[in-house]
């Protein structure tokens, strides 16, 4: 347990009650923090700006980050598909962030500010009040920064013991102890303490376990209580599965693992669990890539397993540790960790590890409904050996015992995603050219810094080669870029479809011809044009032949055969989808390509006016368009019935 401070915490009878005590207890503006992501007490800061918004005398400044925010309303076809699935997946209770909403207007009042470290991913583009304030901070960094802003509050929620007194921070140890830390070093005063307790939210011990009386407030508001927030898993594309496949080539058995949020990561986890599960199938899916890592001997079942350390903990774990492939654990001993990495472990210290050790480490967790589940129906065994702590003590190595968590983490993989990488080994990852901010830096920074201080480990940044937008294809390995998340001096190993870059230690020409080599082939003459103009690769370079095969057709054509047996699902990890939801989801992913540029839409509507209606009525009838009324209900079924007629995997026809 967490050391907590002298007294008893005040119980507040709602929420009202627990702002008004908040009010009386701190005098002039409110400087809180508040967890990323799940453990954001959404309605206990809803009732605090709807107390302080017409309340210009006292100030409100909130430090945050990842305010989730469910989709909002759409038109079209897109909000037939959205607004039921909303509703379902989310409840119509769902306390959506005022804050947020007023953010997404321009429209926060004047005497309140919201600084975001990271923000949900593209969602506040269009926000200046959000760009203007977001803090372009490391992960490890902004504990420093919440005590330089002296904070006089954290607010978090949390989960109660079963049949207990315990509080959890659950889902978000990843500041609240470095925040603490860091304000008692600089002599400030500790921030009142307030919990708002969520029966939703998993309960996790250990390191995550609190006294009661580490919070001055708590709330337990009444019923009815709304969801969490569930991500909706998406599916996994070709390109998705060939980037997580390459990539699982990397993993070293008896090593750790760290992997980020998304399709990239479900479709590693999936291909890690594939090799373990079943090795002849995950061999047949990298010889269809042309790897040659598919006669690795290396690449067996996992005989030791994995030790996951990640500072998000999300659906591919849960796969990995049902899958019996994150196994290995670890104890805080360091004369038995060096036995163990040098093989010399006795049967007392394999029954402690077995007995005391943990296999997975973690800052914070989110994920899907599901996966909060797994969380709560947990066999104790497994529980007590996943470990939430603090994102110091995941991110990084220095300040704790560096000596011991190099012992732990060996042959460490460290898995992110990018928007771009430049040809030079650049990469970017949370903003665009124009300084405004997709995302932010969060962990990414410092995972490719561990991996170059640790002497086994790799940095492996997935990229997809290209991108369509607005009925244009670009490419995502570019020469230059106006902004760089991580620069070209760390590069390490890049991954797209097409295959892997190891650019450690490479001059600039080997790093050039290996990003070309991952590069998608219309897009290689042009980046080959600039490299030679700038005098950074030889005259006579040419592309492999190879390389020159690197196109989404080729690639299709290849996986169709695993595509069609079921070795490459399209959600591997489960869907939050209906059947019918999932050939809609793949319809209107087809429509919104087929209709990107004005000709292509033009073309589209006319293929849709003179095709019949689809076959798929169930399809049509969830849409609300079994019987369209009006001429624009009329060609949205009729672009609908398109759409399910040229989507891969929908199987049905006009």
């Amino acid at each position: 347990m967490t050391d907590a401070p002298p007294g008893r915490p005040t119980p507040a009878t709602d929420l009202d009650h627990a702002v008004t005590l908040m009010l009386e207890r701190i005098e002039g503006p409110l400087r809180i923090g508040a967890p990323l992501g799940l453990g954001k007490p959404h309605r206990l800061l809803n009732a605090l700006y709807e107390r302080l918004a017409d309340s210009p005398d006292r100030g409100l400044h909130l430090y945050t980050a990842l305010s989730l925010d469910p989709p909002g309303p759409a038109k079209g076809l897109e909000g037939r598909f959205l607004g039921p699935f909303v509703r379902r997946h989310f409840g119509d209770d769902f306390p959506r962030l005022a804050y947020v909403h007023a953010l997404r207007r321009n429209a926060l009042p004047a005497h309140m500010e919201v600084e975001e470290f990271y923000m949900q991913s593209g969602a506040m583009l269009g926000s200046r009040q959000a760009q203007r304030r977001y803090a372009s901070l490391n992960y490890t960094h902004v504990a420093r920064a919440l005590a330089d802003r002296r904070i006089n509050v954290i607010v978090q929620k949390v989960a109660r013991e079963p049949g207990g007194e315990h509080l959890s921070l659950s889902c978000n140890t990843d500041l609240t102890f470095d925040a603490l830390a860091a304000v008692a070093s600089r002599g400030l005063a500790r921030p009142l303490m307030v919990a708002e307790v969520d029966p939703e939210l998993p309960w996790l011990g250990g390191g995550a376990a609190v006294d009661a009386d580490f919070f001055d407030i708590v709330v337990d508001p009444p019923g009815p209580h709304p969801r969490l927030f569930g991500l909706p898993r998406q599916p996994v594309t070709d390109v998705d599965y060939a980037i997580g496949f390459h990539a699982s080539t990397l993993v070293k058995d008896g090593g750790t693992l760290q992997i980020g949020i998304g399709a990239l990561a479900d479709a590693l986890c999936h291909a890690l669990a594939l090799r373990h599960a079943d090795n002849a199938a995950y061999r047949r899916v990298l010889a269809a890539l042309g790897s040659d890592a598919a006669e690795d001997p290396a690449l067996g079942a996992f005989d030791v397993g994995l030790y996951g350390c990640s500072e998000m903990l999300n659906e591919g774990f849960r796969r990995l540790v049902d899958a019996g492939v994150i196994r290995r654990k670890v104890v805080d001993d360091l004369a038995l960790m060096e036995r163990d990495a040098s093989g010399n472990l006795s049967p007392a210290d394999r029954e402690r590890l077995a007995r005391e050790g943990q296999f997975l480490h973690g800052a914070f967790y989110l994920g899907s409904a599901d996966f909060y589940q797994w969380l709560r129906d947990l066999p104790e065994a497994t529980r007590a050996a996943i470990g939430m702590c603090p994102v110091s003590a995941v991110n990084e190595l220095y300040g704790g015992n560096e000596t011991l968590e190099r012992l732990q983490r060996r042959n460490a993989r460290f898995f992110n995603s990018c928007m771009m990488a430049t040809a030079l080994g650049a990469a970017v990852s949370d903003a665009l050219e124009d300084g405004r901010v997709v995302s932010g830096v969060g962990g990414q920074y410092n995972f490719v810094a561990m991996a170059h201080a640790l002497p086994d480990a790799r940095s492996v940044l997935m990229c997809r080669a290209a991108r369509d937008s607005h009925g244009r294809r670009s490419s995502n390995v570019v020469w230059n870029y106006g902004h760089a998340t991580i620069p070209r001096h760390l590069r390490d190993v890049y991954i797209t479809e097409y295959g892997i870059a190891d650019l450690r230690g490479a001059n600039d020409e080997d790093c050039i011809a290996a990003m070309v080599a991952i590069t998608d082939a219309d897009f290689q003459p042009a980046l080959l044009a600039q490299a030679k103009a700038a005098g950074k690769i030889a005259g006579d370079f040419a592309p492999s032949p190879a390389a020159m095969r690197n196109t989404p057709e080729a690639l299709r054509a290849r996986l169709a055969p695993l595509r069609g047996d079921g070795t490459l699902p399209d959600y591997p990890l489960g869907s939050d989808f209906t059947p019918v939801e999932q050939r809609l989801v793949a319809a209107l992913g087809w429509l919104k390509a087929a209709t990107g540029s004005p000709m292509g839409k033009l073309g589209t509507v006319l293929l849709a006016v003179f095709a019949g209606a689809s076959r798929d009525r169930e399809a049509l009838q969830r849409m609300d368009l079994q019987a369209p009324g009006g001429i624009g209900a009329w060609l949205e079924s009729r672009l609908l019935s398109l759409a399910l007629a040229k989507a891969p995997g929908t199987g049905t026809g006009p």
